[in-house]
């Protein structure tokens, strides 16, 4: 059972970049106060506040002459409900259908920019780029594929932005991510909890146009992270059986391309399409740190049974959006997305029961007397339905059904300029 618990684990967990909180797969998209009534249509060419270091960095040029600040919190509502369709798995192992697998989060972000001179800009951001958590009631008839699935992050993003020519803005960041997952499951070994961390590398670099004085164009590149995650796999019921594990992983890069105008004095229109390579990730081999009890035969031997397909493939994230400017006070917002699944039908599981998402989004903002900004915007997640057909590792039982999901996301914000 510690082969279920391990393979399970790392290949649900262990794979995360830009684009879910929601968008596909389990990055989070909900990165700043301005974007979300937006659905972050024109996210690369966006100069709104100081967010900017974390969507293109060379956009904190177009920032105004000072220093900018933002304070953001999402609250976060995703809903993963299982409905059985002929599964095989005897009630003796697990019944029922594990309650509500979504739950409340908040994921903050901070930003800072500031000008030094007329062509220098510098910046950093501290924000949760990648994050899940699913957990299903002890007992389900599931329980024995997941139970509680946990992954957190944080990143750290200074960055620099450079005014090549009066319209035209080169940018590059750094990233440091931390990432920490906490996955269990039932098992005939009792609870079997898998706990593991990491901290990668990455870098960003991004280009910024101002086309006319009212059109901008954005492109932002984000690397891979690779991570070497180590972590223990511990057994309620057999601690003999705890092991000291390791799994390599290399996420996705992504590419976003922008567009934003002022049409009007009053309208604002946007759009942005982003590329993500998920498709980097085509299974997750697991292997022993050390000689393991009836695990592997070594020191860096594959978990027996552990190895994971998951054949993600690359996808293509498109929204659009407008604002309207009602007063010199208040800006309302729109916004559409399509945001596809890199999963499929055939290696998806309960643990990241994902699939493709339509966004639906609005939002408002009001400037303050002073130099200040409050954010407020929604989203609705519509999801198709997440079939699973799993099998129960070293069984011939499977898991068979869909999950009815869906996610709500509400963000409140404050910038200010200085």
């Amino acid at each position: 059972m510690k082969r279920t618990l391990i393979g399970v684990s790392v290949a649900a967990a262990l794979a995360a970049t830009a684009g879910s909180a929601f968008g596909g797969a389990f990055g989070i998209a909900t990165q700043s106060g301005s974007g979300t009534g937006n659905a972050y249509a024109g996210g690369a060419a966006g100069a709104e506040d100081a967010s900017v270091v974390w969507t293109n960095p060379a956009a904190m040029s177009l920032l105004p002459q000072g220093k900018h600040f933002s304070l953001v919190a999402h609250v976060l509502r995703p809903s993963f409900k299982f409905r059985d369709e002929g599964s095989t798995i005897p009630g003796v192992l697990g019944s029922g259908n594990g309650g509500d697998g979504g739950d409340w989060a908040l994921v903050p972000n901070t930003y800072f920019a500031m000008s030094l001179g007329n062509n220098l800009s510098l910046g950093v951001g501290v924000n949760a780029p990648f994050g899940l958590k699913t957990e299903y009631d002890s007992g389900w008839i599931g329980q024995r594929i997941a139970l509680k699935s946990e992954i957190k992050t944080i990143n750290v993003n200074p960055s620099i932005a450079y005014k090549i020519a009066p319209n035209v803005s080169i940018g590059v960041g750094l990233s440091g991510q931390y990432i920490e997952a906490e996955l269990t499951n039932a098992s005939a070994l009792g609870r079997a909890t898998l706990d593991a961390d990491d901290i990668g590398w990455g870098f960003n670099v991004g280009l910024a146009v101002q086309a006319t004085p009212s059109t901008r164009l954005g492109l932002h590149y984000r690397s891979s992270i690779k991570y070497e995650l180590e972590g223990d796999a511990k057994f309620s019921g057999a601690p003999v059986a705890n092991a000291d594990v390791r799994a390599h992983l290399r996420v996705p890069e992504n590419v976003s391309l922008s567009f934003f105008s002022a049409v009007t004095p009053q309208w604002d229109v946007m759009a942005d399409v982003t590329w993500t390579r998920w498709s980097r990730i085509k299974s997750i081999v697991p292997t022993c740190r050390e000689v393991s009890f009836a695990v592997c035969g070594g020191s860096g031997a594959p978990l027996l049974g552990a190895t994971l397909p998951t054949n993600w493939k690359d996808t293509w994230r498109v929204s659009l959006g407008a604002n309207y400017k009602h007063s010199a006070a208040w800006k309302f917002r729109f916004g559409l997305a399509y945001d596809p699944t890199p999963t499929n039908n055939t290696d998806r599981t309960a643990r990241l029961p994902d699939q493709d998402r339509f966004w639906v989004a609005l939002g408002a903002q009001y400037t303050l007397s002073g130099s200040g900004r409050i954010e407020v915007g929604y989203a609705h997640e519509f999801l198709r339905d997440a079939k699973v057909d799993t099998r129960v590792f070293g069984t011939a039982f499977r898991q068979r059904g869909h999950f009815d999901d869906r996610a709500d996301i509400l963000t409140l914000a404050y910038s200010h300029s200085f």
